[in-house]
């Protein structure tokens, strides 16, 4: 108040706008409730920010709502178009999201993504409220996660020596999302995507014949030692990564190497399984059943469902590729949760404002029930790294993945992208105000 500018220029002092209340003198932090340690599913994410004459009150009876509270109170607060103050409106606001999983899967597998840029991208996500960082740590291409039961994994299978995620890494990673109130859920692929194992551990996969002779396929799930090996990592997994959830991958699992190879095929004669999906389904049954003895439940690939693998109550069907309608009406009818992400893969590009495109879907646009509905739990936008590294993974993401957020906490009557490009517009020069470099979404513009 004392350094207050003069109005210059032709500029209104803003003591002179009839807008004008006040000066704001205070905010008031009212956590209604214990703090809780770890983020979850369904965890309260609702608040409230009352904002009048002199003071902000922000309430909410959990931390992740308040966490949410304050970051909506952030971007509140606005420039005034001369420059010559900040302003904020009087107003008051219920909020919370309408999906309890909100996620983005990031692949660090095909690319090394180093540790500060996974936490420039947890930022951008706690400035979009996402919730969910699905790490896709590991895939055929490389084994960047230091085990410590199994080191010789990313000894042997990593890019390079430099490009791999220590123990001090990945909990570092776990405690930056917890404190913006993100989950961090690991995926380690099986059957398939697991040429970078076999780097180290080859008699876990499947030694090809016939044309394929010299290869490696998919694990071996004739081997019992391949179902220990999986139980020990597993046991370890669920230490270093403390969220319930736990994704088992299962997509994409080529049958061609287990066809050629005489020993599988005299062990489907054995024990009367008639396709290699019965076989797939034999192999991810117990590796589900690992997951399950440890007390924490699984997400697979929508493959695992469609190839009929019995699966657990409350294990999750993550929607990636087809029909997603048809596919969530069947899921859902069968009672298992959920997710969707067909629809917003980050890595498919088109030219402008290619947003919109993730903005236009929507995880209930199908035909079913409100109970069938009610087992959506929500979705993932998925950055898959072919193409991006730590030098374009951020504006890939960002603001794209704005879209996909918005969609996936703001209620099913938000639904206009004319009317949700100039907020895009807004939050996109907010990012980069704070160190996000969000690639333009719409076209010619500026910041200030």
């Amino acid at each position: 108040m004392n350094n207050a500018l003069r109005s210059i220029d032709g500029h209104r002092s803003w003591r002179s706008d009839p807008n004008w209340i006040g000066y704001l003198e205070e905010v008031k932090v009212d956590l209604k409730a214990p703090c809780e340690t770890l983020p979850y599913l369904s965890m309260d994410e609702e608040y409230t920010i009352i904002i009048d004459d002199s003071q902000v009150q922000l309430s909410s009876f959990s931390i992740w709502g308040m966490l949410r509270a304050l970051e909506s109170f952030s971007q509140m607060v606005v420039l005034a178009d001369d420059g010559s103050m900040v302003r904020i409106n009087s107003t008051i606001l219920y909020d919370g999201p309408r999906f309890s999983h909100r996620g983005l899967l990031v692949d660090t597998s095909r690319h090394f993504i180093d540790t500060c840029t996974l936490v420039k991208i947890l930022d951008g996500m706690a400035y979009n409220k996402l919730n969910v960082f699905h790490w896709h740590i590991v895939d055929d291409h490389s084994f960047p996660y230091e085990s410590r039961t199994f080191p010789e994994l990313s000894q042997q299978g990593a890019y390079h020596p430099s490009m791999v995620y220590s123990q001090a890494d990945v909990a570092m990673v776990v405690e930056e999302a917890r404190l913006r109130g993100i989950r961090v859920m690991s995926e380690f692929d099986t059957p398939g995507h697991t040429r970078s194992w076999g780097v180290s551990h080859p008699e876990l996969l499947t030694e090809c014949y016939d044309q394929y002779r010299g290869k490696l396929g998919p694990m071996d799930p004739t081997r019992e030692s391949t179902y220990s090996f999986l139980s020990s990592l597993f046991r370890e997994v669920i230490e270093v990564f403390p969220d319930r959830y736990v994704h088992l991958g299962g997509d994409e699992v080529g049958f061609e190497c287990w066809a050629s190879n005489p020993n599988i095929l005299e062990y489907m004669k054995q024990n009367r399984l008639y396709s290699f999906e019965m076989l797939e389904e034999k192999f991810i049954q117990r590796v589900v059943d690992q997951i399950d003895v440890l007390n924490r439940s699984s997400l697979v690939w929508q493959e695992v469902y469609v190839n009929g693998v019995r699966l657990p109550n409350g294990t999750v069907v993550h929607v990636w590729t087809g029909n997603r309608q048809d596919l969530l009406n069947r899921i859902t009818r069968d009672g298992l949760p959920a997710l969707l992400s067909s629809c917003w893969y980050l890595d498919h590009l088109s030219t402008g404002g290619d947003w919109r495109k993730f903005y236009n879907c929507d995880p209930h646009d199908f035909i079913g029930t409100g109970q069938q509905k009610s087992l959506v739990l929500g979705g993932e936008a998925c950055m898959w790294s072919e193409v991006v590294n730590g030098h374009n993974i951020l504006p890939r993401i960002f603001p794209r993945v704005s879209a996909t957020a918005e969609k996936l906490w703001s209620p099913a009557s938000v639904n206009s992208a004319d009317e949700a490009a100039p907020r895009l517009e807004e939050q996109t020069c907010r990012m980069n105000h704070r160190g996000i470099p969000a690639q333009p979404p719409n076209g010619p513009g500026f910041c200030v």
